[in-house]
């Protein structure tokens, strides 16, 4: 704490973890006077507390003992359907196996805002914290950083601490681009995600090294931001610039508004191009036509979250190999063979 602006704060067991270096549950050790804390970093801590004139609260004090059962979520990202799906399943999961679930969604994924947000849910208590990472920027704040419970990251990229569970983006999109690829499709064009989500860019080099191995140099990818007016646009740019023969769509929402685009233009899907989409929300069955896409099992990745989540309760110092679910192509009328 500075010695002027923070001055009237009173000091909390997260400010002297930091000060000592150590995390809030081996300064709730030294309060507790428990073992199993070295000499010299109780010696650290308890400098700590003199120097902020600490005084522990009993919720402090019993921090490092207590058993609340509930979880922590830190969801970053915008509210879509993929991420929407893992939250409700894992809540599930969670009540399923007698946890409750203190949920935050903070505004952006620096790394004093998931930091904040963080500490405010180890405050209530929280036995663990998984982390819904949309951007790589999400994980890379938690580098570094001893919580003091387990964490378990739900993130479509391998990078970070704590114990990850995945759907495999990457080969989601290779079975995406093979299936039009085995319709005899040779210009195949991506309209990916935004820059920095994980998901989109794991899509993207699922795209980019399918067509390679096929010996087929790409188009450069189009971007855009998940919403169903990107894909429009993206579609219009298409049509004036000069239409493939196929297009793989990051998600289902800006493959419709690719397929409006096109109906505009008055051309026909599978007639004239082939479109896959990602995700396989409700809607894509009744699009028109119907998508060809990618399923995601957001019901098992909540799974796989929470048993992660048990698994480091059990035993902090238990490793597991991340379970990594591979979405399914589900093939609809908006593909044909050329």
């Amino acid at each position: 704490m500075s010695a002027n602006g923070d001055r009237n704060r009173v000091a909390t067991i997260f400010d002297v973890a930091r000060l000592a270096g150590v995390s809030h549950q081996t300064v709730s050790r030294v309060l507790n006077d428990l073992p199993n804390v070295r000499p010299a970093t109780r010696e650290r801590v308890e400098n700590a507390i003199t120097q902020l004139r600490y005084v522990p609260s009993q919720a402090a004090r019993a921090l490092v003992t207590r058993r609340s059962r509930t979880i922590g979520l830190v969801a970053t990202g915008l509210p879509d359907y993929g991420p929407s799906s893992v939250v409700l399943n894992f809540n599930q999961s969670a009540r399923d196996a007698g946890y409750a679930v203190i949920a935050t969604n903070p505004a952006d994924a620096a790394a004093a805002t998931l930091r904040s947000a963080t500490e405010m849910l180890i405050r209530q208590n929280v036995e663990a914290v998984v982390l819904l990472a949309a951007e790589r920027a999400a994980l890379d704040a938690f580098d570094g950083w001893e919580l003091g419970v387990p964490l378990v990251s739900i993130a479509s990229e391998s990078r970070g601490r704590g114990i990850r569970v995945a759907l495999d983006q990457y080969q989601g999109a290779r079975t995406a681009v093979s299936h039009l690829l085995a319709l005899g499709h040779r210009d195949v064009v991506h309209i990916a995600g935004p820059e920095g989500s994980m998901d989109a860019e794991e899509r993207l080099r699922g795209w980019r090294d399918r067509l390679a191995e096929a010996g087929i140099a790409g188009r450069e990818p189009e971007r855009g931001d998940w919403s169903p007016e990107a894909g429009y646009r993206v579609g219009a740019d298409l049509v004036r610039s000069g239409m493939p023969d196929a297009v793989f769509v990051s998600n289902d929402q800006m493959a419709l508004g690719l397929l409006h685009a096109l109906a505009d233009a008055g051309l026909r899907v599978p007639d004239e191009v082939s479109v896959v989409g990602f995700d396989d929300i409700p809607e894509a069955a009744h699009f028109s036509p119907p998508l060809t896409t990618v399923r995601q099992d957001f019901v098992g990745l909540g799974r796989d979250a929470m048993a992660a989540v048990l698994t480091q309760l059990q035993d902090e110092e238990a490793t597991m190999p991340p379970p990594t679910r591979v979405p399914q192509l589900v093939v609809r009328a908006s593909t044909r063979e050329l």
